[in-house]
């Protein structure tokens, strides 16, 4: 944005330095023509006067021309005078070129001509100015002076340097300013920015400074103000959803207490079966409580330690890096039993042969790891689950596949809202958060899941992590031991 507003203030500061530098130097060059031409005009009115004085006292044209020399040898400008019975000529200057025929015929019609061209800094080349002298009745000769422009140029040039430099200083000078004053309006902006992106990835905002123009600094008070009020919010409900979860857990286990006492009061089978009933949907109740809770843990350490956005990957430099395949190898062997009573095998790969060391959490790393492979177990049926750790130059992926029915592309991309079910699940106990979980997880620690199709059939489920740098004597062992 700053780039934007500066080209367009870059582009109105060039265009205000070239109209400014054009009229002073159109004015300098009316400013020296007129000049020169005063000058020269003066000259051609003394030798006139002279020539005068010449053509009617005698005819004595002596002092005629030794002014005529002396001038021509200052000024090196030619001059020719036609009296009546003769033409004098200095400096070189010939009645054969065609400007001063032009300028005698003018000249004899009594027309005097001492304007100049206006002065331009390139060229070569000088111009003649005439005018006629007699009485009033009568033209008695005509006096052309040859003007030599070439001091006067560079008098010119000189001029339009002094003013290409100034021009040059000016723009500098106010492209400065202009940056100066555009990071002065959008630091704010920039910030303002900044912040509603980390309100809309944390929840909460740091206090914006007042800086900027008044508007500004106006709008920023009012952001950090509605950026704790919103922080304050989030953090209230979420608080209240964690308090009231963990709450409800003691009503609902001395409710779990009382009906196991009925229980044993009762006789028949179909008091019993009713009892189950109750029983059953009190273990969904205490599933789902365990859920949330887990899951405003999950969110909470999503705001509190979260690396970036979902879907950014960006490396945990203040967390310790640990090896994960230990991890994975633990968590498959404690789910290994659930899975051979679901009719399922588990199956962990070979550790990579480089490091494949992550910034993560030991036991978030454990907790992602054992809901991927529960849900695996849960909803996969009678399914072959691989548990694999690779390495990608910077990148580590830990994936956890099956070759059951899967999830078709609309449902992988809503498998991580809260209380999400798969349609074809819905007769298989849940509750909808075990993906919600793992994802805020995962950007908690500075990585992403992401859900695809297995091959040839079922779901793979994969968590990236960027690769921590290893660092000399610190990076952790692998435990060996059998594939599970």
């Amino acid at each position: 944005m700053k780039l934007r507003v500066l080209g367009i203030l870059g582009i109105l500061i060039v265009v205000l330095v070239l109209v400014a530098s054009t009229t002073i130097l159109a004015s300098a060059s009316r400013e020296l023509t007129q000049e020169l031409q005063i000058n020269r005009a003066a000259a051609l009115n003394r030798l006139a006067q002279v020539a005068f004085d010449a053509g009617t006292d005698g005819g004595d044209a002596t002092q005629l021309q030794a002014e005529m020399d002396r001038y021509s040898e200052l000024y090196g400008e030619g001059i020719l005078v036609r009296l009546q019975e003769r033409t004098l000529r200095s400096g070189g200057l010939s009645e054969d070129r065609a400007d001063v025929q032009d300028a005698l015929a003018r000249a004899n019609l009594n027309l005097s001509d001492t304007a100049l061209a206006p002065l331009q800094p390139f060229g070569t080349g000088s111009e003649v100015i005439s005018r006629s002298f007699g009485s009033a009745s009568q033209v008695l000769g005509a006096a052309v002076l040859e003007v030599n422009k070439d001091a006067a140029r560079q008098k010119l040039r000189e001029r339009w340097l002094a003013v290409g430099l100034a021009a040059a200083a000016l723009a500098a000078l106010l492209l400065i300013g202009a940056a100066q004053v555009t990071g002065w309006v959008l630091r704010p902006v920039n910030r303002l920015s900044a912040a509603v992106a980390e309100l809309e990835t944390t929840g909460r905002s740091g206090r914006l400074p007042a800086e900027g123009p008044p508007e500004l600094r106006a709008l920023s008070r009012s952001f950090t103000t509605m950026a704790r009020s919103v922080s304050d919010s989030i953090e209230a409900q979420r608080q209240l959803i964690a308090d009231t979860s963990h709450e409800l857990r003691n009503p609902v286990g001395a409710l779990r207490l009382r009906i196991d006492l009925l229980l044993l009061e009762l006789k028949t089978s179909r008091e019993r079966a009713a009892a189950s009933a109750v029983v059953a949907e009190l273990e969904r109740v205490e599933e789902i409580l365990d859920g949330v809770l887990k899951l405003a843990a999950a969110e909470h350490r999503a705001l509190e330690d979260s690396a970036g956005a979902p879907g950014h990957l960006l490396f945990r430099g203040d967390q310790a890096a640990i090896d994960p395949f230990p991890i994975l190898q633990e968590e498959a062997e404690r789910v290994e039993p659930a899975a051979r009573l679901a009719g399922a095998s588990v199956r962990l790969g070979s550790p990579p042969w480089q490091s494949a060391l992550i910034a993560c959490n030991p036991d978030d790393l454990a907790q992602m790891v054992g809901e991927l492979l529960n849900n695996a177990i849960k909803y996969a049926g009678r399914a072959n689950i691989s548990v694999s750790l690779r390495v990608d130059r910077d990148l580590v992926t830990i994936e956890v596949s099956d070759d059951g029915p899967g999830l078709s592309p609309a449902e992988r991309a809503h498998a991580s809202h809260r209380f999400w079910r798969s349609p074809k699940h819905r007769g298989i106990s849940g509750n909808g958060l075990g993906m919600t979980i793992v994802e805020k997880l995962a950007v908690a620690n500075g990585g992403r899941l992401l859900l695809g199709e297995a091959q040839p059939s079922g779901l793979a489920a994969t968590l990236e992590f960027p690769r921590a740098p290893e660092v000399q004597g610190a990076a952790s062992q692998r435990a060996g031991g059998p594939h599970v």
